[in-house]
């Protein structure tokens, strides 16, 4: 309640103090205008971030539906993904809600990307973010289906990217599944580092979009490009709802994860 009168109060404070009861009566005034601005922006926030919640959970369960049959494993990947955004009671039901309504055969996905893309202002962030946590649900039962694949790419221009781009994505994720599925980061609690399998190394390339023949310059430049790409507090910053703050440390984690795999091998320092 207080927060809605804030300026009310600092208006009246400073206009008592500079201009006696005319001075007070302006900064209340002046106060109130503020007042009405700040909770204007509060509500679009909040608009914008329901939106993002809404269109995440939705495209999801449209692209679960795609290949004509939800699996048990989309369905509880995206009650996992719930879980770890901690949505619970009213939240967690309008998630659901949307997921199912996602299903629906003319649920209007193009009409929901559009909107969604003018909500987060076009941030190139935001938008790469939401394709990744798409293709989790894509790659769920551990494989990209024909039909996954061209809805995505629907959905891939809508948001902006070129086929080119989106095959780059499906490698980031490709590469955090494997990692995921391979479990550990070669570190043992002595502080042993084991040298890491080929295919974990290769996987560490590819989350960080880099080629394994880039010299230490251009990995180092990739991973910090990446990290610019995920940091939670940036993505937080354009417009990244809380309740989505532990997704964007994990891809930070693999990220990071990444970089420290390679940069053992190569002896950066």
């Amino acid at each position: 309640m207080l927060a809605h009168i804030k300026g009310k109060l600092i208006g009246l404070l400073f206009g008592s103090l500079l201009g006696g009861i005319v001075g007070a009566l302006i900064g209340l005034w002046l106060g109130h205008l503020l007042d009405k601005k700040l909770a204007s922006a509060w509500l679009f926030n909040k608009d914008a971030q329901a939106e993002f919640l809404y269109a995440t959970f939705a495209t999801m369960g449209h692209l679960a539906k795609s290949n004509g049959q939800v699996s048990s494993e989309e369905i509880r990947l995206a009650e996992q993904l719930m879980t770890q955004m901690r949505l619970q009671g009213e939240l967690r039901s309008r998630a659901q809600e949307a997921f199912r309504a996602g299903k629906s055969a003319d649920f209007p996905l193009k009409e929901t990307l559009r909107r969604f893309r003018a909500r987060v202002k076009d941030s190139r962030n935001l938008l790469r973010f939401f394709m990744e946590v798409q293709l989790q649900v894509a790659f769920a039962d551990g494989e990209l289906q024909p039909s996954e694949r061209i809805l995505l790419l629907t959905i891939a221009n809508e948001l902006g990217f070129s086929e080119t781009e989106l095959e780059q994505l499906l490698t980031f994720a490709e590469a955090q599944l494997h990692n995921f599925r391979q479990g550990g980061s070669g570190h043992s609690r002595s502080g042993y580092q084991a040298p890491p399998p080929a295919d974990r190394l290769r996987n560490a390339y590819r989350i960080l979009e880099v080629a394994e023949t880039a010299d230490d310059t251009e990995v180092k430049r990739a991973y910090r490009r990446q990290m610019s790409k995920h940091h939670p507090d940036k993505l937080m910053s354009q417009g990244l709802p809380k309740e989505m703050m532990e997704l964007a440390k994990q891809k930070a984690q693999d990220i990071q994860s990444a970089w420290e795999t390679i940069k053992s091998v190569r002896n950066i320092k």
